[in-house]
């Protein structure tokens, strides 16, 4: 009988880690190809090497673009050199971005950028930059004031908080509240690891404000992009792993009401909203395998999907840009502004294309 509690109990346990290994597989879609989808005219933009990992265009079409990510299990062309918030005006013709400067007080050398998130004051117009930042692995968040005269940024605020643990991406609500994706429920990454593994849907979302931090939302397998919509009524969240951009009600208690939850069948990273038509822009990765285990004979490949009328009954979904790596490798966000279609990675370049 002992021994046979043992063989059930070995036969059990493998039944188990197949099943989790299948579902991890499922999850990070590790076997899936691209099927390439072109479109005319794109131009690289100078200067980008080492990411282009989130975009924000502000209603005037100046857009701030983070580069320079340093994250565990993520490659990265330039481990030696900070981080940066570079502007480029989808106004000019240009794609040759410069980097903002910051003002002094500020550790620019351990500077770590990943979501970003503008806020235009209604009082006065000021422009409001959220970053998060992960200097030496933390998460913190910090706060900007743009100066376009001097094409600077003036360091406010740094934001560090426990349920702030692991954070990915951001949506400022106010000049010091903000909505924010834990990607992580575990601040180890030997634990993340694990976390990831077992497929626990345990991240979600964040309501910050000098008086109040909460989760408002708990159930994703790895909460990443988070947007909101035009209307203000709204939050968009992405679920990298369940292939997900989730639609919340916002309550005027900030907390957040679920609405739906649409498939989108890509790795969702970042997202964006058109500011004339509300679509939902989004990057994606076709294959996860490929982006945290990166091989340079066999790069990963980069999607860019858009939302079309996601708060209807029959949301349409189209990947308009699928590349195998040969020319963006990662993408992670996706944004227009007047027939441009900017195109950012998580470590490699940036792409402008026409859009209709």
């Amino acid at each position: 009988m002992g021994r046979l509690l043992k063989i059930t109990l070995v036969g059990a346990l493998l039944a188990l880690l197949g099943e989790r290994i299948a579902n991890f597989c499922h999850r990070l879609r590790v076997f899936t190809e691209v099927d390439p989808v072109d479109l005319l005219s794109c131009q690289l933009l100078k200067g980008i090497e080492a990411g282009s990992e989130d975009i924000d265009v502000l209603p005037n079409g100046l857009a701030f673009i983070s580069t320079g990510l340093k994250y565990p299990s993520i490659h990265c062309f330039s481990p030696d050199k900070p981080g940066a918030i570079l502007l480029l005006d989808l106004n000019s013709g240009s794609v040759s971005p410069s980097p903002l400067r910051i003002s002094k007080g500020f550790d620019s050398s351990s500077f770590n950028p990943h979501g970003i998130s503008t806020y235009i004051d209604d009082k006065d117009g000021a422009v409001y930059l959220f970053v998060v930042n992960h200097p030496q692995l933390q998460s913190i968040i910090e706060i900007f004031k743009f100066v376009e005269e001097e094409n600077s940024l003036v360091h406010l605020k740094s934001i560090k908080h426990e349920l702030l643990n692991s954070v990915n991406d951001i949506i400022a609500v106010g000049p010091e509240s903000f909505y924010a994706t834990n990607d992580h429920y575990f601040s180890n990454n030997h634990l993340k690891a694990v976390e990831h593994y077992l497929g626990l849907p345990w991240t979600g979302v964040v309501y910050y404000s000098p008086g109040d931090v909460r989760h408002v939302f708990t159930g994703f397998y790895f909460a990443n992009g988070i947007t909101i919509s035009n209307d203000k009524k709204y939050i968009y969240a992405a679920d990298f792993m369940g292939h997900t951009i989730n639609v919340f009600m916002k309550n005027k208690d900030w907390s957040l009401s679920p609405v739906k939850s649409v498939y989108v069948d890509t790795l969702v990273d970042n997202l964006s909203v058109d500011p004339v038509t509300g679509d939902i822009w989004t990057g994606g990765h076709p294959n996860g395998y490929k982006l945290f285990s990166y091989n340079p004979e066999d790069v990963p490949g980069s999607e860019v999907v858009r939302v079309q009328n996601i708060h209807s009954d029959h949301p349409i979904i189209t990947k308009v840009y699928v590349n195998n790596g040969s020319v963006i490798q990662a993408t992670s966000c996706a944004s227009v502004y007047k027939g441009q279609l900017l195109i950012g990675t998580v470590f490699h370049r940036a792409l402008l294309c026409p859009w209709e």
